[in-house]
């Protein structure tokens, strides 16, 4: 029998369900160009949903949709575009330096 060489191919602890339910706060979120965000995926919503290997990636976001992000993610020397809906976007919560 063949390898699965599918798209979410060895994700089964990576993409595994919370508990609990997200709720709508997560997706009701403005987010503007140049916030930062880090992709958490949520693996009961398929569509929409970015590579594995961008799983809790820090990034800027570049362009605003209607119900998708345009993120800009440092992957090594490169910055990669990732394409991600809100479901599996979260916004990055920085704490103020003293």
């Amino acid at each position: 029998m063949t390898h699965s060489k599918g798209f979410r191919r060895k994700t089964r602890s990576l993409m595994k369900g919370s508990k609990r339910a997200k709720g709508l706060s997560q997706i009701l979120t403005e987010y503007h160009i140049n916030d930062k965000v880090v992709i958490t995926i949520d693996p009961s919503q398929v569509k929409g949903m970015p590579h594995r290997r961008f799983q809790g990636k820090v990034g800027t976001v570049e362009e605003v949709g209607s119900r998708s992000l345009l993120i800009n993610v440092p992957i090594g020397k490169k910055m990669k575009r990732v394409t991600a809906r809100l479901e599996h976007v979260k916004q990055l919560i920085t704490t103020p330096q003293q």
